[in-house]
C-alpha cells in the first residue's frame, strides 16, 4: 500500500483536530475496489477491513469496532513503523498481495455479518446480507420469505467466550429465542441430565415463548466462543401476528384448501391482479394447480419460474393421473356469473389460453421425458397439443438415459466369468435373474465392493440398480449358499501401476480441458426433475430414473480417487513432487473454467489422508504453490453451512458446472426440514 499509495497514510483533520498518520475509511475501500476486479460491491471490501479492525492489526482513531466507509473515520495500522525491502521481486510482491486479498475476501463475508449484526440501525444493504445468510440456516429453513426478511431486522448478535456458561437455567422466564450461529450448547434437564447436544444452525427457547411459560431445560456452553443470533420476545411475538395478519386462507366443508401469504415483493409470482401479491404456503394440489393458472401472464415470453417449479416437481404431490384431468377440468372453464356475453367469453378464452401455455410449459420442461410416462403422452396426443415431435436430442458423448432406454448390464458369476445381456435402465431385479438364469433356482442377485469384499442382496422389486452401482462396486449371480464364497474381481482391486509417464507428457490445462468437456457433456445430459426424484426417493416414483444424475454423481468420485491412486503409486519422490504439482494446477485451471464438480473432487483427493501423510513430497512443493493449496482447501470449509463455497458460487456467471454432491446434500437437507404434506391431503 505504502509503495502503490505513499499518500494514502497521512496526517488528517476535521473538526479542528489532527489525527497522525491515518487513512480514511471511503480511501482505504477505493484502494481495495481498484487491487481486487472481483469485488462486486463496497460492502465486501468493507467486510475485508473488518478482519483486520477484529483481529487488531487495523484499528479506528476512537477505538469504534466497526469499519465505516466515509472521509470522516480514521483509522491507522497499529504497526508504527514501516520499512519497505527494495530487494523484493516485484511479482513475488504482487503474488503475496493476492494471496492476502484471497484469503481477506474469504474471512470478509463472516466479518461483515457480525458487524452489522452488532449495528443497532440496518441499512437497506446491511438487511439483504443478514436474510441471505438466513436462506442457509438449518432453524429459518421452515420460514417464509417475508418472516425472513422481518428478522433479518430484528436479530441480535449475542457471544460468549468460555464453555460451562449457563445460557438461561430451566424454569427461568422466557425472553428470547436463539440460534446457534458458532459452537454448541448442551441441554439439561431436572431429573434427566444431558437430553441432547445442539449444534450450528439449530436453535432453542421458542417454546417458552410460544406458551408463555417457563424455560424447560437449562442451556450450557459446550465450547469455548460461542455466537448466537438472538430473537427477543417482543420482536418474536410481533412477528407472528404480523405473519397471522398477512395470511389468507380458503376454506371448502370447513377445511383449509389454500393457504397464502401476503408477499412485500410482487415481481416473484410473476400473476396478474392481486393474485401476484400472494405466495402460496399450502394447499391442495387443485387448488394451487388453479391459483397458478390465475397468475398465468399470457403476455409474457418464455417459461414462469413457478410454472417451472410446480411442474417440475408436481410428482412429489400430484401424479401424472391427477394432474392432467384436472388441466382438463379448468380447460373449458366455467362462465362468469355476471357481465356481459362478451366479458364471459373473454373470460373463457383467457382460461383456455392459460392452460395450454402451461401445457406447452410442461413440454418444453420435460421433453422426451414424458414419452415415458403413458398417461402424460397419452393425455397430449387426444388433446392434440402434443410438442413432442419438435423436440430434439443433441448429439453427444453421452447420450441422455431415459427409463426405457436399454444399457448393457454386465454380470459376474462366482468363477468371475461375466454375463453380459441389453436390458431397458428400469429393468427390475427379478427380471435381471429372469434374463440371465433359468427360473426355479435359488439364485440372488449381490453387489458387491473391494472393500472386504463387502456384498449387499438386492431385493426383487428394486430396478435400475446398474446405473446405481457405486465406484468399486460389480454385480454378482450366485445362488444363496456361495455368497459368502464369492471374491473381488482384480479389477475392483485397483491398478498396480500408475500413469505417471503418459501424465508427464500432458500439459495441466489439456487435461483439465479433456475433464471439463466430458464433465460438461455427462452434466448437461441430466434432466432437473432428476433431482427431485434423487432427493425424495426414486422409488416412490413410478417409472422414474436417475441414471444420468447417478453417472455424474459416480463421476466425481473418480476423479477423487484418481488423484489419490496416481499420487500413491509413484514411487519416484521427485516424479511424485511434479505431480502433486501437476494435480494443483490442474485444480487452478479447472477453478478457472468453473468446473467446480472436478476442482473440488481434485482438491479432495490431495485432501485424502494417504495423500497427506507423503511429507517429503509437500516439502518439494513451492510455496507459491503451497499458498494456492491453502487458498483452495479454504474452499472446502464446512462452517456456516459451506459459505465459502456459497460465496464463491455467487460470484460465478452461468454456465458453470456445480459441485454436485454438495448440491444434493443442501437440498436433501430442505427436504428434512419442510414438511411436504401438511394436514391432509394438502401440500406445504
Amino acid at each position: 500500500m505504502i509503495e502503490r499509495n505513499p499518500g494514502l497514510i497521512r496526517d488528517r483533520k476535521y473538526h479542528l483536530k489532527t489525527y497522525r498518520q491515518c487513512c480514511s475509511g471511503k480511501e482505504l475501500v477505493d484502494w481495495l475496489m481498484r487491487q481486487n476486479e472481483g469485488l462486486q460491491s463496497r460492502s465486501q471490501a468493507v467486510g475485508m477491513w473488518q478482519v483486520l479492525v477484529d483481529e487488531g492489526i487495523l484499528a479506528h482513531v476512537k477505538h469504534e469496532l466497526n469499519f465505516h466507509d466515509k472521509d470522516t473515520q480514521f483509522y491507522r495500522f497499529q504497526d508504527a513503523e514501516f520499512t519497505l525491502n527494495g530487494s523484493t521481486n516485484e511479482k513475488d510482491s504482487e503474488d503475496e498481495l493476492q494471496e492476502a486479498l484471497s484469503l481477506l475476501s474469504q474471512l470478509g463475508p463472516d466479518a461483515l455479518l457480525t458487524m452489522i449484526l452488532r449495528k443497532g440501525q440496518r441499512s437497506a444493504e446491511d438487511l439483504e446480507v443478514i436474510y441471505e445468510e438466513l436462506l442457509h440456516v438449518k432453524a429459518a429453513a421452515h420460514l417464509s420469505t417475508s418472516v425472513r426478511k422481518e428478522l433479518a431486522a430484528v436479530l441480535v448478535f449475542e457471544s460468549h467466550a468460555k464453555a460451562g456458561t449457563v445460557l438461561f437455567s430451566q424454569g427461568d422466564k422466557g425472553t428470547s429465542w436463539y440460534i446457534i450461529w458458532k459452537g454448541s450448547v448442551n441441554v439439561i434437564t431436572h431429573g434427566k441430565g444431558l437430553v441432547t447436544t445442539l449444534h450450528e444452525g439449530e436453535d432453542f427457547g421458542q417454546l417458552a415463548l410460544l406458551n408463555d411459560a417457563p424455560r424447560a431445560a437449562t442451556i450450557i456452553l459446550r465450547e469455548d466462543n460461542c455466537h448466537f443470533l438472538r430473537v427477543d420476545k417482543h420482536d418474536f411475538i410481533r412477528i407472528l401476528k404480523d405473519v397471522e395478519a398477512n395470511t389468507v386462507r380458503l376454506e371448502e366443508h370447513g377445511m383449509a384448501v389454500l393457504v397464502l401469504e401476503k408477499s412485500a415483493d410482487s415481481s416473484g409470482q410473476g400473476g396478474a391482479g392481486n393474485n401476484s401479491k400472494y405466495t402460496v404456503m399450502s394447499g391442495t394440489p387443485e387448488k394451487i394447480l388453479e391459483h397458478l393458472l390465475d397468475t398465468v401472464k399470457l403476455d409474457s415470453n418464455g417459461n414462469d419460474a413457478i410454472g417451472s417449479d410446480f411442474l417440475l416437481t408436481h410428482k412429489v404431490f400430484m401424479s401424472s393421473s391427477q394432474l392432467c384431468p384436472a388441466l382438463l377440468h379448468q380447460y373449458p372453464a366455467m362462465s362468469l356469473s355476471d357481465g356481459s356475453d362478451q366479458e364471459k367469453a373473454a373470460f373463457i378464452l383467457s382460461t383456455k389460453q392459460k392452460v395450454v401455455k402451461l401445457i406447452g410449459q410442461w413440454v418444453a420442461l420435460f421433453g422426451l421425458l414424458l414419452r415415458d410416462d403413458p398417461i402424460a403422452f397419452e393425455f397430449l396426443e387426444v388433446q392434440k397439443l402434443s410438442c413432442l415431435h419438435s423436440v430434439s436430442k443433441s448429439i453427444c458423448w453421452f447420450v441422455n438415459l431415459f427409463p426405457l432406454d436399454s444399457v448393457l448390464y454386465e454380470i459376474f458369476r462366482p468363477d468371475s466369468k461375466p454375463l453380459t445381456v441389453m436390458l431397458p435402465v428400469n429393468t427390475s431385479v427379478q427380471e435381471v435373474m429372469a434374463a440371465v438364469v433359468k427360473p426355479g433356482g435359488d439364485h440372488i442377485l449381490v453387489k458387491m465392493n473391494s472393500a472386504g469384499g463387502e456384498t449387499g442382496q438386492l431385493k426383487l422389486d428394486a430396478t435400475a440398480v446398474y446405473t446405481a452401482l457405486g465406484l468399486n462396486e460389480r454385480l454378482f449371480i450366485c445362488p444363496s449358499s456361495q455368497v459368502e464364497k464369492l471374491s473381488p474381481l482384480r479389477e475392483q482391486l485397483g491398478p498396480e501401476r500408475g500413469t505417471t509417464d503418459i501424465l508427464e507428457q500432458m500439459g495441466s490445462k489439456d487435461t483439465a480441458n479433456e475433464l471439463t468437456n466430458y464433465d460438461w457433456e455427462m452434466f448437461t445430459a441430466m434432466h432437473e426433475v432428476e433431482l427431485v426424484y434423487y432427493i425424495f426417493g426414486r422409488h416412490k416414483f413410478q417409472g422414474a430414473t436417475t441414471a444420468n444424475l447417478e453417472r455424474f454423481v459416480r463421476r466425481f468420485n473418480e476423479v477423487q480417487y484418481w488423484v489419490v491412486t496416481e499420487l500413491c503409486l509413484c514411487e519416484d519422490l521427485v516424479k511424485r513432487a511434479v505431480l502433486l504439482k501437476k494435480f494443483i494446477k490442474i485444480a487452478s485451471v479447472l477453478k478457472e473454467q468453473k468446473n467446480l464438480n472436478s476442482f473440488f473432487a481434485v482438491m479432495f483427493g490431495l485432501s485424502n489422508s494417504a495423500v497427506q501423510r507423503l511429507y517429503k513430497t509437500w516439502e518439494r512443493i513451492p510455496s507459491k504453490t503451497k499458498r494456492i493449496y491453502c487458498a483452495y482447501e479454504r474452499l472446502m470449509d464446512p462452517s456456516r453451512n459451506h459459505r465459502a463455497y456459497r460465496l464463491a458460487v455467487a460470484k460465478l456467471s452461468p454456465p458453470y458446472i456445480p459441485f454436485m454432491p454438495l448440491l444434493l446434500k443442501a437440498n436433501a437437507c430442505q427436504d428434512g426440514e419442510n414438511c411436504s404434506r401438511m394436514q391432509k391431503s394438502a401440500v406445504r
